[in-house]
């Protein structure tokens, strides 16, 4: 176990770059951790590496690629997403955002007529990352919501505790209740989809505001092509996202088994009720139903009645919205990082 001294314990926090090497959700989570880590008194580090999905080879190449990460510099380490937890050191703490659901939750979507070679690396994959994130290569098990440590217990047999984190998003504001708002990834596990289906059975001129990029883009502008009520804003920046939230009536959030989904957290921060189904995952468990939004089955027609009954009771839109902020106000980034230092060995005590 580490011991005090006179200079800050290093931790470094392990994580993972994609190859298009754009800012998201796990480039804000680690920005967070860092500052979070580092307000409580130590010294934190980010220690990133490349992960490359296209081919199982090269998800091999990337599991080797953090194995080989010379990390003995550091006191401590905190791995995140697959396959940084593959890092090799004495005191090592997990806090996961996530596997790699392609060969999880996501495999018989992702390849629906795999072959016996393909549900061999699932399982060599399965196997793989329950010897790396088992005891006694790493100290603890953390897990950022309730359906990743779901997960983990159903596919590697691991118990993690659950320690949820808030947005690095920052500058909320209440404002008008006038659009409906769906931000994120263009990706089909959003399941941008469902809103654009669920416009058909609003009537009236209530706005569908979107924003966001993903690889599944072209697909969701078609689908809504015929609905002059659908905008689709793009990339846009965090002084436009929180406006963006601040006036919306209430925010879709519909995606399949989401990890933990901060789309959640900024709604609620905005005072802003959040629509979400009951197969979405960790959203389903943080929306209450009828009290901070609605969790809906995942059909257009459902989510539509949602919608219509925010929209003819601004008053019960704002009550739900103010509940959400409530439940959500105890989630931190220093109780976060204060745990994570205690379970690296650095007692509170000695952290400022």
């Amino acid at each position: 176990m580490p011991t005090a001294s006179r200079a800050q314990p290093r931790i470094a926090v392990v994580g993972v770059t994609g190859r298009s090497r754009e800012i998201g959700g796990a480039e804000r989570f680690y920005a967070g951790l860092q500052a979070a880590l580092t307000g409580i008194g130590l010294h934190a580090e980010l220690a990133l590496a490349q992960s490359d999905e296209s081919s199982f080879e090269a998800i091999e190449a990337s599991y080797l690629r953090f194995y080989d990460l010379d990390l003995s510099k550091f006191d401590g380490v905190i791995s995140t997403k697959a396959p940084s937890f593959a890092i090799r050191h004495a005191n090592h703490v997990c806090y996961l955002m996530h596997t790699m659901r392609s060969f999880y939750d996501m495999f018989e979507r992702e390849f629906p007529t795999a072959s016996p070679e393909r549900r061999l690396q699932r399982r060599f994959i399965h196997l793989l990352d329950a010897g790396f994130m088992g005891r006694p290569r790493i100290r603890k098990l953390f897990a950022i919501g309730e359906e990743v440590a779901a997960r983990l217990e159903a596919f590697n047999g691991l118990k993690a505790e659950v320690m949820r984190h808030p947005t690095t998003l920052s500058g909320f504001a209440d404002g008008p209740f006038d659009y409906l708002f769906m931000p994120g990834r263009l990706h089909r596990w959003k399941r941008v989809e469902l809103a654009i289906a669920a416009m058909r059975h609003v009537g009236g001129r209530l706005r569908l505001l979107i924003s966001g990029e993903g690889e599944d883009a072209a697909t969701f502008k078609a689908l809504a092509a015929d609905d002059e009520r659908i905008l689709f804003l793009g990339r846009v920046d965090d002084k436009a996202l929180v406006k963006l939230y601040s006036g919306a009536l209430a925010v879709l959030f519909l995606p399949r088994g989401e990890d933990l989904g901060l789309v959640t957290f900024e709604a609620f921060n905005s005072n802003k009720p959040v629509i979400t189904c009951i197969d979405s995952g960790e959203p389903s468990r943080l929306v209450e139903h009828g009290r901070s939004g609605f969790v809906c089955p995942p059909e257009a027609a459902a989510i539509a009645d949602c919608i219509r009954r925010l929209a003819a009771d601004r008053s019960t839109a704002r009550a739900m919205g103010r509940t959400g902020g409530q439940a959500i106000a105890g989630v931190t980034w220093e109780s976060v990082a204060r745990r994570l230092g205690a379970s690296l060995g650095f007692c509170a005590d000695m952290l400022a």
